[in-house]
């Protein structure tokens, strides 16, 4: 039936045991383009639960009959067949049956669980992926700007430090997929060390919608996003990482986001349909007990609000107050609509660590912790005191009443 077929990507689930992987492997290989990938999810012959279950089924008489691969037996059988960028991924400590009131604290348990060194190994299932030689990777052009509303209407914002080796990638991504929507693009080079802003020139002389900002000292993430929304001239602001380029697909979702009516789009890494691949265990930790803390202070339901990866209407971000010169400024640029009274949605986005060939993120949690706890005390302080550094900020409903009295409307 598939003589003469063949596929660029290829997704089997439950499908590989020690009598039939070797044979069914050389038949995906030659099936495969060069270039092409292979996705298994396969069951873990080390779980507990499946375990527990096989000698439930010994001893009733109906015996699993399946002879599970472990993930060094994938490994060497996937290199011995002559694959390469292989990796693996323990996945799953959720199992049915679930009751709705405790998926949301299985699905956050299961996510540290996943990375925590040795547990992880009893995981319920093994994520496998593999590449066919060689390997270029060839993106297929797509142009995804399928709604008017967004035509020429998204000022993008990229803050840049030490990026050479990213920036490029994300640049010539972002317009082969979203040419039609960007208004402009504006790089903000924060006072790196490495040749990221000579990179950042020559893409500007590339396409006049593309502008290089090189920010003079002191440096700070926080301050190159304030900068970057200020200076945008389009109807929506899109903001986001260098290191972003393998989402800029999904970035379709948060424009589907704001079709809807919503006022903030936020790519989510902790809803139930997101994808976490090489998320460091400390960052999931702080990350899950910022949040379960932030919910409980403020009063208020949200899942993951902190990620740099936003789309907004510019008079949201224009009517923001920020303050934080780091990091925490993507704490400051998520919960402030939510309080403020603009409609958020969490957009489930899949998230992949840095390769090597992507340099080292500057994130460091112990660094940058202290700014997200200041944020989250000062939106308390504004919420219930009405005081504090955030005093000014104004709920959505007082601006829209001062709009109409006065005849005077930001921009839309």
């Amino acid at each position: 039936v598939l003589d003469g077929r063949y596929f660029g990507f290829i997704i089997g689930h439950d499908m590989l045991d020690k009598r039939n992987a070797a044979w069914l492997l050389q038949q995906v290989l030659a099936l495969l383009t060069p270039g092409g990938r292979v996705l298994f999810y396969e069951s873990n012959p080390w779980n507990v639960i499946r375990r527990l279950r096989q000698s439930l089924g010994y001893l009733v008489g109906h015996p699993d009959p399946r002879l599970l691969l472990s993930r060094p037996d994938l490994y060497e059988l996937l290199s011995e067949l002559g694959f390469i960028r292989i990796f693996s991924v323990f996945n799953d400590f959720v199992y049915p049956p679930l009751a709705p009131k405790g998926i949301w604290f299985l699905r956050n348990l299961s996510i540290i669980l996943e990375n925590v060194p040795g547990m992880r190994t009893l995981a319920g299932s093994i994520l496998l992926h593999a590449q066919k030689p060689p390997a270029p990777t060839i993106y297929p052009r797509v142009n995804l700007t399928l709604d008017d509303t967004f035509r020429q209407a998204v000022s993008v914002i990229v803050p840049c430090h030490n990026e050479e080796l990213n920036v490029g990638p994300l640049v010539r991504r972002l317009i082969e997929l979203f040419d039609h929507y960007i208004h402009e693009i504006i790089l903000l080079n924060d006072n790196s060390s490495d040749k990221t802003g000579d990179v950042i020139d020559e893409l500007a002389r590339q396409d006049t919608r593309i502008r290089s900002v090189h920010r003079a000292p002191p440096n700070g993430v926080g301050r190159t996003i304030t900068d970057g929304l200020r200076a945008v001239t389009g109807k929506y602001v899109l903001s986001l990482d260098c290191d972003f380029q393998h989402l800029l697909p999904e970035i379709r979702d948060l424009f589907d986001g704001i079709a809807e009516g919503y006022d903030v789009a936020v790519g989510s890494r902790f809803s139930r349909h997101s994808v976490l691949l090489n998320y460091p265990l400390v960052k999931i930790v702080a990350n899950r007990a910022f949040h379960m803390i932030a919910r409980i202070v403020l009063l208020a339901g949200f899942r993951d609000l902190t990620n740099n990866l936003k789309l907004m209407r510019r008079e949201v971000a224009q009517n923001l107050l920020l303050r934080e010169p780091g990091f925490a400024i993507n704490a400051e640029t998520g919960l402030q609509p939510l309080l403020m009274g603009y409609r958020v949605k969490e957009v489930p986005i899949s998230w992949i660590g840095r390769g090597v060939d992507m340099g080292v993120s500057s994130f460091r949690v112990f660094k940058v912790g202290g700014g997200y706890w200041r944020v989250l005390y000062r939106l308390w302080m504004w919420r219930f005191l009405k005081a504090g550094p955030y005093s000014a900020l104004r709920r959505r409903s007082s601006i829209a009443l001062d709009e109409r009295r006065t005849g005077v409307t930001t921009a839309r």
